[in-house]
């Protein structure tokens, strides 16, 4: 199923966020498109969409089960302009979860839930958006991956994940807010601009009118961006994440400076929710 433009979506297209949780991918490059599809579908989302320039490819098995959007994904703000625009279109407290092209969500018992398990019941808890952590990956050995991009010899960083209090327009601090910094932004960040070093995400949210995504990967209601509600801690989720070490092989300052992304707190990623969890990158709450 394609469409021209996210215009055209949104007037033949709407069925597709009929049922919930619906995934957005927004594929900046061709990198592992196909995978992060599959590993969404795999997940249990009813409906993924695809915002793609006409060039990049996609499997011939998953042209009819994703809907595709033409779209330029490079643009300044591309990522919230198709969300906020899927926003708008969908039915109010339809789940939506965004990422881009070789990000793959994982959430507390995802070998055994579906995703829209997860989020049924963080909707009972009168949760209408989830915090995420964005957890880079990388190959650890650039010789044989280039990108930076490797399924089979994937790493991620076991430490060295900090949270800092997080200030409102006023200069106060915002209840049950932080930003949160760790991974190659944080032992690189001298190749990264400040605004991006965060690794926090508002990643899953109902959708509702006058619900807006910034290029902050924040949403305009405060209390959507807060990491657990007043009276105990919920779940969250990792976005576990090539781009980081993508975009550094690209550019050309950081990838001539940098020889490779592996350090002594480097461990090999298990694929596995059970890892996050124990190493502290995602929260399960009162979910078990």
């Amino acid at each position: 199923m394609q469409y021209s433009s996210l215009s055209d979506f949104r007037t033949r297209g709407r069925a597709a966020l009929a049922r919930g949780p619906v995934a957005i991918v927004v594929a900046e490059d061709d990198v592992e498109v196909d995978t992060t599809i599959r590993h969404n579908l795999m997940s249990g989302f009813q409906s993924v969409l695809l915002f793609a320039p006409e060039a990049v490819p996609l499997a011939a098995s998953l042209e009819s089960v994703v809907h595709r959007i033409g779209f330029d994904t490079l643009a300044e703000g591309a990522a919230a302009a198709a969300v906020n625009g899927v926003i708008e279109a969908a039915p109010e407290g339809t789940w939506l979860y965004y990422s881009y092209n070789a990000e793959y969500l994982f959430y507390p018992f995802a070998e055994t839930r579906t995703v829209g398990e997860m989020l049924a019941f963080h909707a009972e808890e009168r949760r209408a958006a989830m915090l995420a952590y964005v957890i880079d990956l990388y190959a650890s050995d650039l010789g044989k991956a280039d990108n930076a991009v490797s399924l089979e010899d994937a790493h991620l960083d076991r430490s060295g994940y900090y949270a800092l209090g997080r200030d409102g327009p006023d200069g106060e601090p915002l209840e049950r807010q932080f930003d949160f910094f760790g991974g190659l932004r944080w032992r690189f960040e001298e190749h990264i601009p400040e605004t991006r070093r965060k690794i926090d995400r508002i990643a899953l949210f109902r959708a509702r009118r006058g619900l807006r995504l910034d290029a902050d990967h924040r949403l305009n209601d405060e209390e959507l961006n807060t990491y657990a509600c007043p009276w105990h801690n919920n779940l969250t989720a990792a976005v576990c994440s090539f781009r980081t070490a993508k975009a550094m092989r690209v550019n050309a300052g950081s990838r001539f400076d940098i020889e490779g992304f592996r350090w002594h707190n480097s461990v090999p990623f298990e694929w596995d929710s059970r890892q996050l969890l124990d190493l502290g990158l995602m929260e399960p709450g009162q979910w078990f």
